[in-house]
């Protein structure tokens, strides 16, 4: 995978920020677009030996759009600073996300803003056995890379049906269940990086199955 093209192209991207630009640049786009995919089946099948419940995800199925969404964020550029991926992205559950951008990159994973119903379930989960995910919270290894839970909307008082005196209060008063850590952008030009993709993805994994365990079963 040609890093640093990909990095190139998201600078040149956001200097010239119009469909304009883009049209005119589209064969650059398709062959680091192109890049990209191959170099994420790759590591789709290396995430998938090392993990025996990982659900199979092409670079096609985990990329996301470049084009930023004008319809709910009017004021945003046409196209975003990064490209973006999902790994084992199972439906309807918190998938392992990797974006690689000028400004930022990071990995992050988890379930972000889930709807009522699967945040019913997560709660529920968190009042039978949130030791459990404390534990893997608290984790020193796990605290070190991602810190805690991702910062977002949080309740001021106990979810209905639960009370102030709950002793997981504070992690079922969150509205999203997601960890993220950021990295910079020169580390996906050094030989060590799949390997970092990895550790980081086996680190996040417990949390992970916690939370899908919750609202699949």
């Amino acid at each position: 995978m040609d890093f640093q093209n990909q990095i190139n192209f998201l600078k040149a991207l956001q200097k010239n920020n119009s469909k304009e630009w883009m049209d005119a640049n589209r064969k650059w786009y398709k062959e680091v677009r192109d890049d990209y995919i191959t170099w994420l089946d790759k590591m789709n099948s290396r995430l998938a030996d090392i993990d025996d419940e990982y659900y199979d995800t092409p670079g096609k199925k985990g990329i996301n759009r470049i084009n930023n969404n004008l319809m709910f964020h009017p004021n945003k550029p046409i196209y975003k600073d990064h490209f973006g991926a999902g790994f084992d992205k199972r439906p309807n559950t918190g998938d392992f996300y990797i974006e690689v951008g000028i400004e930022r990159s990071m990995f992050a994973g988890g379930l972000w803003r889930p709807d009522p119903k699967r945040l019913r379930s997560l709660r529920d989960a968190i009042d039978y056995d949130g030791e459990e995910l404390v534990k893997i919270l608290n984790k020193k290894s796990f605290k070190k890379l991602f810190g805690g839970l991702y910062e977002d909307v949080k309740l001021t008082n106990a979810p209905k049906g639960f009370s102030n005196e709950h002793p997981h209060i504070d992690v079922l008063r969150n509205k999203t269940f997601a960890v993220a850590c950021e990295f910079s952008s020169d580390l996906v030009l050094k030989d060590n990086f799949e390997d970092y993709l990895i550790n980081v993805y086996r680190e996040m994994l417990p949390f992970r199955r916690y939370l899908n365990k919750a609202v699949t079963v």
